[in-house]
């Protein structure tokens, strides 16, 4: 599986991404967390503490690295580089492991806006080719709102888009434009996750809104969920209530998919 886990700022896709991540390597899955996200926090959702993760430098931060491979000089533009660097080897390099989940932190373009043809953008796009293509584990991909990395040589090779939202019309707004976006990159399947549903009341209420959205489940409000992130811990560890909501919405997956659970 190669799943894509997107939607707008704070409405918990990290938290399902980790979440998802620690439990199918639990099931004995290779699983390959990869942290898109300019936020980077994706390691402290799966259960990785700020001492295992220091010295650890985003690939899009790491220049010597991006010129070394490129072949281009760190902080120039409009000068010739390669379009085809070499990564395979990146992910097993630069990865930290924590209960069988390898993380890769890719960071993201910061400069050029997202579209730019720099070697940052072209080694984070060869190297997210490369693990969508190439790479034989369960990919669980951590991503903006903006899809920036999504490309249409790469969208097609990704399973599945899970789009987290929470209450409100403008999470649903927000789902409606990343399925636009979805269907013009060519992302064969498109989900909805709901989180922080307080009650069976407000998850019907939100699911009239969503009847375009094949929806695989909800995580519910959770102080504990809170507590685990104030704390730096996942609360996949700490919290049997989330890990069977997780797991139900896995198995909806992997049923939607027509993959073996």
């Amino acid at each position: 599986m190669k799943i894509a886990i997107t939607g707008k700022g704070g409405v918990g896709k990290t938290t399902l991404a980790g979440g998802l991540a620690r439990l199918l390597a639990e099931e004995g899955y290779n699983v390959l967390a990869v942290d898109a996200d300019p936020d980077a926090n994706l390691a402290s959702s799966i259960g990785i503490s700020p001492e295992e993760m220091e010295g650890v430098v985003p690939i899009a931060d790491m220049k010597e690295l991006v010129a070394e491979r490129t072949g281009s000089k760190p902080g120039t533009y409009g000068t010739f580089f390669k379009m085809n660097p070499k990564v395979d080897d990146l992910p097993d390099a630069l990865s930290r492991v924590h209960k069988g989940v390898r993380l890769l932190v890719m960071g993201t373009v910061k400069e050029g806006g997202g579209g730019c043809v720099c070697p940052e953008s072209v080694m984070l796009k060869a190297l997210l080719q490369h693990l969508l293509l190439a790479r034989k584990d369960v990919v669980i991909m951590d991503m903006e709102a903006g899809l920036e990395h999504l490309g249409r040589g790469t969208a097609g090779a990704v399973d599945a888009m899970i789009v987290v939202i929470e209450p409100g019309m403008r999470s649903v707004q927000t789902a409606q434009a990343i399925k636009r976006l979805a269907s013009d990159l060519k992302v064969p399947r498109l989900f909805v996750v709901l989180n922080k549903i307080q009650s069976k009341e407000e998850e019907e209420a939100m699911l009239k809104h969503l009847s375009e959205f094949t929806v695989l489940g909800s995580i519910s409000y959770n102080p504990e969920i809170r507590r685990s992130d104030l704390e730096g811990v996942s609360p996949y560890d700490t919290d049997p209530k989330f890990v069977g909501e997780i797991r139900a919405i896995k198995e909806r997956l992997v049923q939607e998919l027509g993959m073996e659970g």
